[in-house]
């Protein structure tokens, strides 16, 4: 009986990875993850029966409004929680976590509505990723206490940092090097003080969006989690955003650090930076504490 049961399970658990990565795919192009959104929009008709122009749209919108909520339940079982878990994922092995998805989703906000020229009705819903009744709530669980940041790897030298002609400062050696104009004066292990945020470029390496995301350096250790964050924080306003340019770069501030990601891990979620920028991100966020404040940018 036992084996039966565990074999139930595993089934469950696989039907739920093929269901989760088809839910990815749609989750991809209707989350904004600039935003920290998951948009819907659905259609409707009325039927052939409606007596009255009124009842006719009232019922074209309360078709709408179901078909809205079917997409977003797709769209929200997609995302992932991390990189190894999406939320369908999450909510099959919790009827904890299944419960609380489901109230988000039933929470989701009209945004737009109106009725379409041939005679239907459309409804725009948004599901919040962060915020109060947001998604993480329910699916990022709290952790017991708070890790500290953890200390550099001494026996690799912090990477120095210089500034680019747009007044930016990244780390040297890097893929900015053509556009740095000046190296920064703090010496070998002693912070600069000066950075608002961070700024990993991910760009042209494939980097998946991710609610709870890690980076690491080279040697496999992890320097940002959520487990390092006060969790009412990651809850409210999520830990990174992840932009496709400078330009759109704003939480990491006015003077962010910028450093380049030399691979990604754990199924494109996860970037990984030399030890040198891991050490320098380190020292800085010692500084002026930009990862615990949550103002870190993935650009992708």
């Amino acid at each position: 009986m036992k084996k039966i049961v565990k074999l139930l399970s595993m089934c469950s658990l696989a039907a739920a990875i093929l269901v989760a990565s088809m839910a990815t795919v749609l989750a991809a192009e209707n989350v904004d993850w600039n935003s920290n959104v998951i948009r819907a929009t659905g259609g409707g008709v009325a039927p052939a029966g409606a007596r009255t122009v009124a009842q006719a749209r009232m019922m074209a919108r309360r078709a709408a409004i179901a078909d809205a909520y079917r997409q977003l339940a797709e769209y929200v079982g997609g995302v992932n929680v991390d990189a190894e878990t999406t939320v369908d994922m999450a909510a099959v092995q919790s009827d904890v976590i299944r419960t609380k998805v489901n109230a988000t989703i039933r929470g989701a906000r009209i945004v737009s509505e109106g009725t379409t020229g041939d005679g239907g009705y459309e409804v725009t819903m948004e599901v919040p990723m962060f915020g109060v009744s947001a998604l993480a709530g329910a699916v990022i669980n709290r952790p017991a206490v708070i890790e500290s940041f953890p200390e550099q790897d001494t026996s690799v030298a912090p990477a120095r940092v210089e500034t680019r002609d747009d007044g930016l400062w990244t780390t040297s050696p890097s893929t900015y090097s053509s556009t740095a104009s000046s190296a920064a004066s703090a010496p070998d292990g002693k912070a600069i003080g000066s950075f608002t945020g961070l700024i990993v470029d991910c760009r042209g390496l494939g980097l998946k969006p991710v609610m709870s995301p890690v980076i690491k350096n080279i040697n496999g250790k992890p320097i940002y989690g959520y487990k390092n964050l006060d969790y009412d924080k990651v809850i409210q306003n999520g830990m990174a955003s992840y932009a496709r340019d400078m330009s759109s770069a704003t939480r990491a501030g006015s003077n962010p650090l910028i450093v380049r990601a030399v691979s990604l891990e754990n199924h494109n979620g996860t970037p990984v930076l030399s030890v040198a920028d891991a050490n320098r991100v380190l020292i800085e966020n010692g500084a002026t504490h930009f990862l615990d404040n949550t103002n870190v940018v993935f650009l992708r």
